[in-house]
């Protein structure tokens, strides 16, 4: 509990510059979802500053968004944002173009180009926003208890991130599994402890999204949520079965369902925040089929690779 209160603490600062309306615009529409006044500290997160202007580096810096029309991201002298060492996210407002953007955010001192038709949720959740989270790496939760507009993107980046720990774990479990003497004596003891790790890591994953909504960790409220995490076992279950079965490839295909299990846990609590209601048994098993694809499908092309090596 200690731990998330010290993350939605966090200080952080996005530098807006460049357009002044459509900086305030911008503006406006990451600090929507406050009830007014706007909190002093949400206000403090975004910091209007001109692109020509000398700045001193902070750890709070983030990430810098300068916000134009067509031709003025090109025509923009970044040099004095270069020196701060932050990606620079320009963001070009076309009515008459479509969304585009790269497929990674810009890396420090270096700037990328977003095109949106508007300023709206619509136009700049698919990409902006993700890579603006992705800039923010270590304070995601600050942002979005300060920035209600991000917090869906906020909680999709800590279920990856999630996901990811549970996948190393279960591998490492896995691994020691298969491995002659080590296996059978710490076999059982490893396939016990992933199932205590894995579970901690989803819990410590529901705690992050609810404190990313707004909401101060409680273990009353840890508690009522508790069926969503209780989904993740069956995936466990079924994996270990399956590593019995299938050696070497059963590494793969353990680490992907502790990876995709991670994942419906997350997204299940994302859509019960967005939507004000759990999932339906519909929903509920179309995400369990799409993430057992993308595990069975990440499974093969690790088994493939293991077993040509």
């Amino acid at each position: 509990m200690r731990s998330v209160h010290a993350h939605v603490r966090k200080p952080f600062r996005f530098l807006l510059c460049g357009d002044p309306a459509l900086v305030a615009e911008l503006r406006r529409l990451l600090l929507s979802g406050h009830d007014e006044p706007v909190p002093v500290e949400a206000a403090a997160c975004l910091e209007t500053i001109r692109n020509d202007t000398r700045l001193v580096y902070s750890t709070e810096m983030r990430a810098v968004i300068f916000l134009g029309r067509p031709g003025d991201a090109a025509s923009a002298d970044f040099e004095s944002l270069r020196t701060l060492r932050l990606p620079i996210l320009a963001l070009t407002v076309d009515p008459q173009a479509p969304s585009s953007g790269p497929s990674a955010p810009p890396e420090p001192a270096a700037w990328s180009e977003y095109v949106v038709p508007a300023v709206t949720r619509e136009a700049l959740r698919p990409r902006f926003f993700i890579h603006l989270v992705e800039c923010a790496r270590g304070v995601e939760i600050a942002v979005g208890r300060n920035l209600p507009i991000l917090r869906d993107s906020v909680a999709a980046k800590l279920t990856r991130d999630a996901a990811n720990n549970a996948l190393k774990v279960a591998l490492a479990s896995a691994l020691v599994d298969h491995i002659p003497v080590v296996g059978i004596v710490l076999g059982a003891f490893a396939s016990a402890g992933d199932m205590v790790a894995i579970t901690g890591i989803q819990v410590m994953l529901m705690l992050h999204i609810e404190a990313a909504y707004g909401h101060d960790p409680d273990l009353g409220r840890a508690w009522q949520l508790l069926p969503i995490i209780g989904g993740g076992f069956g995936w466990r279950t079924l994996a270990r079965e399956l590593v019995g079965f299938v050696p070497v490839a059963g590494i793969a295909i353990k680490g992907a369902i502790a990876y995709a299990g991670t994942i419906v846990v997350g997204e299940s609590l994302i859509f019960l925040h967005e939507h004000g209601n759990h999932m339906t048994k519909g929903q509920a098993a179309a995400l369990y089929e799409h993430a057992k694809s993308d595990a069975l499908r990440f499974a093969r092309e690790l088994g493939t690779r293991v077993f040509r090596r």
